[in-house]
């Protein structure tokens, strides 16, 4: 992202001091403007900001075979202005009112906000209603991102060995599911591109049956509302896309890829098959991912890192807010000289021990201390609070944040037996084995300028 204004650092340091998990979301509502655009609003009169976010449905897994990389893209492509504001006003309006813009895309969304004081929240509802349906599309500025972007994925995938190998990794573990595409799409998909993919896209997608609005800070719902119908309410586009639930059917064994790249460190990374917040096993898992890899405490910590020094680092990773079912991985760097079998073994021992002995009940509670602390500081500003109702709005319904804490607090050592047990077994498992083959050449280049937001896997 941009250096932030003034403006927006002070938001982003606005933290919500004694304010319980419960209390933060309390007061929060939606509703329907009149051509079925949903607005998710928060009031939150601590401070004279607001954070104003326009969520669309078209992430990675709306791209056909052959198209990667077109959400993307077009992201880049949205900061290019319509008839009304160009691309370089847009900007300046939010900069000269001492505001921050950007955007963001993922597997199963893209989006884009701005924060700045409350008193022009009148900027963003116009600036945003107005490029969801004018905006302009030009073959010149289409080539110029579309290199951009090829610059983008060379710089955070190619040059990048771990980046380079979870791609592999995920490739090979996501079969029918679109989870199994990059966002950033395949190199040899972007260059295909061409400006009526992009058309077609932001067509197809950019409207309000497949987005919804997010609004958080110091507003009044009653005098919003009905600014916003009157700027968003007369958009009209195709009805609304059906959205199915995709998930893989149970693996029939292990899968293993492995890649040979330049680089001092080798990586080990074992992904698991699991469920997202739609079964209450999701919580499980977040219970155990802190137990994992939950700071220098943590068992993988203690026992891999500073126990047997058998590696530089590793972490416990997952995704409880995604669309679709997605993965639980574990993983490790190791220094020259380690054999990946046994860092993977020593891995593998930590899921087993999980399955055969209950959790100690201070180690428990200390791991749903640490979630809970970790849920509530990353309500940290007023757009950490749109970005987590988001989320969930994305994956199941906004509402299903407030079961969050009550959740993680009621999970017990015998759930934590059952859930290791039914997940992290060797047939549904897909490990990613990196390679060192010496250190790389020189420091890759910066990408040119131009780059938006970030990619989100």
């Amino acid at each position: 992202m941009k250096k932030p204004q003034l403006l927006f650092l002070a938001l982003m340091l606005f933290l919500l001091p004694s304010v319980s998990a419960a209390q933060m979301f309390k007061g929060a509502s939606d509703t329907t403007l009149s051509n079925g655009l949903k607005v998710i609003m928060l009031e939150n009169h601590k401070a004279p900001l607001v954070s104003f976010q326009v969520w669309y449905r078209a992430g990675s897994r709306n791209e056909r075979v052959g198209k990667t990389g077109l959400a993307h893209l077009l992201e880049h492509m949205m900061f290019k202005g319509t008839p009304k504001v160009s691309g370089e006003e847009f900007i300046r309006k939010i900069d000269e009112n001492g505001g921050e813009e950007n955007a963001f895309t993922s597997h199963d969304f893209a989006a884009y906000f701005e924060t700045l004081v409350s008193s022009r929240i009148d900027l963003p509802v116009t600036l945003e209603s107005d490029r969801m349906s004018n905006l302009v599309l030009r073959e010149s500025d289409f080539k110029t991102e579309r290199q951009v972007v090829m610059e983008e994925r060379r710089m955070r995938v190619e040059d990048s060995p771990q980046s380079f190998l979870m791609e592999q990794l995920d490739s090979t573990a996501f079969q029918s599911q679109p989870y199994h595409r990059p966002v950033i799409g395949w190199t040899e998909d972007i260059e295909r591109l061409d400006l009526e993919d992009v058309q077609s896209f932001y067509s197809t997608y950019y409207n309000p049956a497949n987005a919804f609005i997010v609004v958080v800070g110091d507003f009044q719902k009653d005098k919003l509302v009905p600014e916003l119908e009157k700027a968003f309410g007369t958009i009209h586009g195709p009805p609304p896309r059906r959205r199915y639930l995709i998930q893989d059917p149970p693996q029939p064994g292990e899968r293993t890829v492995k890649v040979e790249r330049p680089s001092q460190l080798g990586a080990v990374i074992a992904a698991y098959h699991v469920p997202n917040l739609r079964l209450p096993d999701a919580y499980v898992l977040e219970v155990i991912q802190a137990l994992l890899s939950g700071g220098k405490s943590s068992r993988f910590y203690e026992h891999l890192v500073r126990g047997k020094h058998l590696v530089l680092e590793s972490d416990a990773d997952y995704n409880l807010v995604s669309q679709d079912p997605g993965l639980f991985y574990v993983s490790a760097s190791y220094l020259p000289g380690k054999d990946p079998a046994v860092v993977q073994k020593a891995l593998y021992d930590e899921l087993e021990l999980l399955k055969t002995t209950p959790v100690d009940p201070r180690e428990l509670e200390k791991a749903k201390n640490q979630l809970e602390v970790a849920f509530v500081m990353n309500q940290d500003s007023l757009f950490s609070l749109g970005l987590n109702l988001a989320e969930y709005e994305i994956a199941l319904d906004w509402r299903a944040i407030g079961n969050y804490v009550p959740s993680v607090r009621s999970v017990s050592p015998q759930e934590i037996m059952r859930v290791a047990a039914k997940y992290f077994t060797p047939d549904n498992r897909t490990v990613g084995i990196l390679v060192p083959t010496g250190p790389p050449e020189k420091t890759p280049p910066q990408p040119p300028g131009g780059m938006r937001g970030k990619v989100i896997r």
